[in-house]
């Protein structure tokens, strides 16, 4: 898998390099100082999981996300040293999957890259076909058009995607709109139910909410009270 981190201090770069191989020895690992670099390695290859520092000179990281999210597919995860809620929140409209902060602690790194874990273990193709659910899943994704966009045959994608994940295609992409709502719920409390429930890919809010109490046991509306007040 190819992961990208882009930090303008070698040093920076260096010690989230160390700590990424030794979690994933297998991942290989480009590196940039600038956006312009970072850009050259996207259009080579194909990369999975970028890491941005913010403040960088050139293009900040957070628009080096916004260009590369509405060209490729890809998961970012925003590394700065500032702890400020306006980056975060910038952060989270862009669609990028976290935000860590320097100095990076060992254990926050692996947490983050915890959802990742699985992952190492995949074929290509069904690490292609997660990039593009985690990317879309707010779109009408079906498994016909997934198949069309990696060039395999539908039915064999339904069968490599059970066997490898563990469970259907469509389980995985509504359990993954419902933790992208989770997270929704609590971040943008001015939204409405039925716009999360839009915004996640849901077609109507009464099966949103009906499936949210199926795996939550409570209602959205519910689910956002009591851990608010957490």
């Amino acid at each position: 898998m190819n992961i990208l981190l882009v930090d303008d201090e070698p040093l920076e770069l260096e010690q989230l390099e160390y700590l990424i191989q030794k979690k994933f020895p297998n991942w290989k690992i480009f590196k940039a100082q600038d956006a312009s670099i970072a850009l050259q390695i996207v259009k080579q290859h194909d990369i999975f999981l970028a890491f941005l520092d913010i403040q960088m000179p050139g293009k900040t990281g957070l628009e080096l996300a916004g260009e590369l999210m509405g060209s490729y597919s890809m998961d970012i995860i925003i590394v700065t040293a500032f702890q400020n809620f306006q980056y975060a929140q910038t952060s989270i409209r862009l669609g990028v999957v976290d935000y860590i902060t320097k100095p990076i602690i060992e254990e926050e790194l692996n947490s983050v890259l915890g959802k990742y874990e699985r992952l190492g273990r995949y074929s290509e193709q069904i690490v292609n076909a997660l990039r593009i659910i985690h990317q879309e899943y707010s779109e009408k994704l079906t498994l016909n058009y997934l198949a069309s966009k990696i060039h395999i045959n539908s039915a064999y994608l339904s069968r490599k995607f059970h066997e490898e994940v563990g469970m259907g295609f469509s389980e995985y992409l509504n359990e993954y709109r419902l933790r992208e709502a989770q997270k929704m719920l609590l971040e943008y409390p001015e939204l409405s139910i039925s716009t999360i429930s839009e915004k996640c890919g849901f077609n109507s809010q009464h099966y949103f909410s009906q499936i949210f109490r199926k795996a939550t046991g409570q209602s959205p509306r519910d689910y956002r009270l009591k851990e608010s007040f957490h």
